[in-house]
């Protein structure tokens, strides 16, 4: 159902094109009642909370790779613009799609519902340096040939986690922080600070709904029923161990890796395929690499960027009362 009154909606300001990313791509998008849009900066349980949506719309499906084909990524720019709104025009479902755009370069409806998730910038820059060490010669050679100034070229890690780290957390992986060609950490995003504030300053809304890493990892099925309460979808109760069996990392990986479609587009984006996509899952290996002042240094840049509340709930997944 439409959200409607006087509520001040996010506009959009700006528009943002970035080695995988293009924000027109959604100008003009023919949005429907009920439309589901998952928002993250990267790495923070976006395909997990897309499996949350196919498992909740068709009913715990065995396959899930096959439905999480339905839910594209729009902004990406790997795909014609007008193949993947073909794609999405001639869905009869309810739709959900993923975007990793900033609130202020995005299309905000009230036509539809919003879920940002979030995760403690620690374990996001873990994961993304396993991501990005991954990427195959092709993926880096089409991404960095697309014509017109986008900044810096995308690569793989040169520098080890810790100090690749360390320089994520100064430039929030900003390109337009960056200096120099092929320098580590242009991860094709926008500002990790600023896109999880934005966010955060909305969280009012009532079709917009904050997801957390941690909450997903604590209680599971918790966190579906908040999500199925959220989009008003009717949730079977008996079918809630069988999603949670089929929302686990390894069932994901086993899955995808045996689907030849998703083995063979994990297989021309990551060298190892899903068994990188999929990697752990895991918060915390941090812990052991980095010295209590290395630690500390996320809490002092999270102060610096975003407001004492919004630091708190990213590090922690709690909401103020």
């Amino acid at each position: 159902m439409t959200v409607t009154n006087t509520i001040a909606w996010p506009q959009k300001t700006r528009e943002l094109e970035t080695r995988m990313m293009d924000s027109r791509r959604w100008n003009g998008f023919p949005f429907r009642d009920g439309d589901i849009i998952v928002d993250t900066w990267a790495k923070s349980g976006t395909t997990w909370t897309q499996q949350i949506l196919a498992q909740l719309i068709f009913g715990a499906p065995e396959e899930p790779w096959a439905s999480l084909a339905a839910s594209p990524w729009f902004d990406m720019v790997g795909a014609p613009l007008e193949e993947v709104m073909a794609q999405v025009e001639a869905q009869t479902h309810r739709r959900f799609l993923k975007s990793h755009l900033p609130l202020d370069a995005l299309v905000f409806s009230p036509k539809a519902k919003y879920l940002f998730v979030g995760r403690d910038v620690r374990d996001v820059v873990w994961s993304l340096y396993n991501h990005e060490a991954s990427y195959t010669d092709g993926f880096l050679e089409f991404f960095n040939g697309r014509p017109g100034d986008l900044g810096p070229k995308m690569a793989r890690p040169t520098r080890d986690v810790r100090r690749y780290y360390l320089h994520i957390l100064e430039t929030g992986g900003d390109p337009d922080r960056e200096t120099g060609a092929a320098i580590d950490g242009n991860t094709g995003l926008s500002s990790f600070w600023s896109h999880v504030q934005g966010f955060w300053d909305y969280r009012h809304l009532p079709n917009l709904l904050l997801v957390h890493f941690n909450n997903l990892k604590a209680d599971l099925p918790a966190e579906i029923r908040r999500i199925a309460r959220f989009l008003d979808i009717p949730l079977d109760e008996a079918l809630v161990p069988k999603m949670v069996e089929h929302c686990g990392i390894d069932y994901m990986r086993k899955t995808a890796a045996s689907n030849a479609q998703a083995d063979a587009q994990l297989k021309k984006a990551f060298n190892d395929g899903a068994n990188s996509f999929f990697n752990k899952g895991t918060n915390g290996r941090w812990r052991d690499v980095l010295s209590a002042a290395e630690i500390a240094r996320a809490d002092e840049v999270a102060a610096a960027n975003l407001t004492p509340d919004c630091a708190h709930w990213l590090k922690t997944g709690e909401l103020p009362d």
